[in-house]
């Protein structure tokens, strides 16, 4: 019980060093270019000038933009802390 006890504190203690935080800047960088991004891409698909938004820019454009924000958002979770 007594062994128990001991390697529950060592973890908390443990646990306690690594408290910072789990991303560095060029995450928050990254997600910040993301969050730009899908802004950018439903604000040009409300720019479309054709009914019902079925032109170019409304049904192309801005969805792609909007996908290449969520993919940036992907790689700003996935690339590692520096």
């Amino acid at each position: 019980m007594f062994r128990i006890w001991v390697l529950e504190f060592e973890n908390i203690e443990n646990m306690k060093e690594n408290n910072g935080l789990a991303f560095g800047k060029q995450n928050y960088v990254w997600m910040l270019i993301g969050i730009v991004l899908l802004v950018v891409g439903f604000f040009v698909m409300t720019l479309d000038g054709e009914p019902h938004g079925f032109g170019f820019v409304g049904l192309t454009l801005g969805p792609t933009i909007v996908f290449v924000g969520f993919m940036v958002e992907i790689y700003a979770i996935f690339i590692k802390k520096s």
